[in-house]
């Protein structure tokens, strides 16, 4: 007889573990508790399986119970909660739903997988029936339910993360009008405030609501909600609410376990995914991993590191002994049309750790410019400033940005340095990209920063260097200076500059700027070879655009 081993939870991580465990152990007896009806469905996919882009609620269901027994001979027991570990008998108690009937289970290895619990606010008018979570399946039947049968005319979305605005975009493309309420300054926490900003103006101009820095006080109605009350005292009408206002670890099994429970709140375990009890592992939402780049503890509740987990449980079950590297948090997500997309650290936390870091900023076409459609897309680095180490990366846009933000996500994975991006043979043809990819030119302009052929500086820091006397120069064309153009900037063409020298005061710190960085980046080389001071404002009049919608650029006269 193999192994038993008895895996609580199902979705990513535990279904992926039970797989595994069965492909690696024909013989070991395996036994999934799920507490709700399905054991492995997609949660990534809830939203647009309510907005009706998936239409076959079915298709949201990777695996059955039946479908589980049938491929892997593996005992699922749904609407089975597990309710107390019992270490020193190896046995968990298990509450049949069904029947209303404890029992015992026995083990010789026990995986953990019970995910996240929604953080529902503690404010009057939460129990309200018009007032949804989309974490499962039957959350999801509720919402499609209510906007179809009840259509709603307006809404409020809690929480700007993935889920708020996947749900926001959901709403929108149902007809529904929508607010957005967000307790941070910005949406979506994994970017850097000049990124955010730009979703921000995308979402304001398809007409969302946008309640940044502000908290629900109260949900308001007679028997549903009918308006949402902020903290400031102002009032969002809402036929629905949707709360997305994050998620934390649901530890409270192991926690009355006696496992050990690390710093972030997450179940603690090892680089093998072992708790504090070495037959006990764990998996997914639940549990600390470490920052990929950093070493830092993290929760990442994502699905990529959660199936990962899982794969890698079973593989140390079954006596591999193979280590998990950690997590980066590579994530993207759109919003009608725009794509944002995430890898690694954001200075956010870079600067709260005290690393030392440089960054670029560019704005390239997805595709070779001559070649129709296309928007371009802004993309921001950061790196290390000696060896340029890639250390995140994040891209706001739409056409392309997923391959863009992959490559970089394998970047960081492979230790890779700005100068092997500029090394990177990606394919190319004119659909599909340019002969430099957007890749390629991170890396370009991130290495002329570390090689010191120019020298950048970032639009928070410009307002500052103008008061102590630096000039501030836009090389860009006189038509786009007429469609707007920073206070007090002396505007010379790049292609005159070499005419109109006498210009440029020569006693004073020179600043550069064009529509993207690429122009501002010769008229650098040509003034530094005529004896100027001068230096390069990163991503130019597009990143000065995100920096002053963010509130970071405060111009002075």
């Amino acid at each position: 007889m193999g192994k038993k081993v008895v895996i609580v939870g199902g979705v990513a991580g535990g279904a992926s573990a039970a797989a595994r465990m069965r492909r690696l152990d024909e013989k070991a007896e395996i036994v999934m508790f799920e507490r709700g009806e399905y054991i492995s469905f997609a949660n990534c996919g809830l939203p647009y399986y309510v907005g009706g882009i998936i239409p076959k609620r079915k298709s949201l269901l990777v695996q059955t119970p039946e479908s589980l027994f049938r491929r892997f001979n593996i005992d699922v027991r749904t609407r089975s909660e597990v309710r107390r570990i019992l270490r020193a008998e190896k046995q968990v108690e298990v509450m049949d739903l069904r029947k209303g009937e404890m029992y015992r289970e026995s083990y010789d290895f026990l995986v953990l997988s019970p995910g996240a619990t929604p953080i529902v606010p503690d404010i009057p008018g939460i129990d309200l029936p018009n007032v949804f979570s989309v974490r499962n399946v039957p959350d999801s039947d509720l919402v499609k339910r209510y906007i179809e049968e009840e259509k709603p005319d307006t809404a409020v979305v809690i929480g700007g993360g993935y889920v708020g605005l996947e749900m926001a975009d959901v709403l929108y493309q149902s007809g529904v009008e929508v607010s957005v309420v967000e307790g941070a300054p910005q949406v979506m926490g994994a970017l850097d405030p000049e990124m955010a900003a730009i979703v921000h103006h995308y979402l304001r101009r398809q007409g969302i609501g946008l309640y940044l820095g502000e908290r629900a006080a109260a949900l308001e109605g007679s028997y549903r909600v009918e308006k949402v009350v902020l903290e400031s005292g102002r009032v969002v009408p809402a036929d629905m609410v949707v709360l997305a206002t994050g998620v934390k670890p649901e530890v409270w099994l192991a926690e009355e376990a006696g496992l050990a429970l690390g710093s972030t709140g997450g179940i603690l375990v090892d680089e093998y995914l072992r708790t504090s009890d070495p037959f006990i592992y764990a998996v997914g939402d639940a549990i600390q991993v470490k920052d990929f780049v950093t070493g830092r503890d993290v929760l990442v509740p994502l699905a990529g590191p959660a199936n990962r987990q899982g794969r890698l449980a079973a593989d140390n079950i079954a006596g591999r002994n193979v280590r998990y590297k950690g997590a980066q948090g590579t994530a993207i997500v759109k919003v009608i049309d725009l794509v944002v997309a995430v890898t690694g650290n954001n200075e956010k936390n870079l600067r709260k750790l005290g690393w030392d870091y440089l960054v670029c900023h560019t704005h390239p076409a997805p595709h070779a410019t001559y070649y129709p459609g296309g928007t371009q897309m802004t993309a921001k680095l950061l790196f290390t400033p000696e060896e340029g180490k890639v250390l995140g990366a994040q891209i706001v846009g739409y056409e392309g940005v997923d391959k863009r933000i992959d490559v970089l996500a394998t970047a960081i994975r492979a230790g890779m340095t700005v100068f092997d991006l500029q090394d990177l043979e990606l394919a190319y043809a004119p659909p599909f990209s340019s002969a430099k990819d957007p890749v390629n030119m991170l890396g370009y302009t991130a290495a002329n920063i570390i090689q010191k052929d120019v020298e950048v500086v970032y639009w928070d820091e410009v307002p500052r260097m103008v008061a102590d006397g630096a000039f501030l120069l836009d090389v860009r064309t006189p038509r786009e200076v007429e469609t707007g153009a920073v206070e007090n900037a002396y505007n010379i063409p790049v292609d005159d500059i070499r005419d109109r020298l006498e210009e440029i005061p020569r006693d004073r710190e020179v600043l550069a700027y064009c529509q993207v960085g690429i122009r501002s980046y010769i008229a650098n080389r040509i003034l530094r070879q005529q004896g100027f001071r001068v230096k390069n404002i990163s991503g130019g009049y597009k990143s000065y655009q995100g920096f002053k919608e963010a509130g970071v650029y405060r111009e002075r006269s």
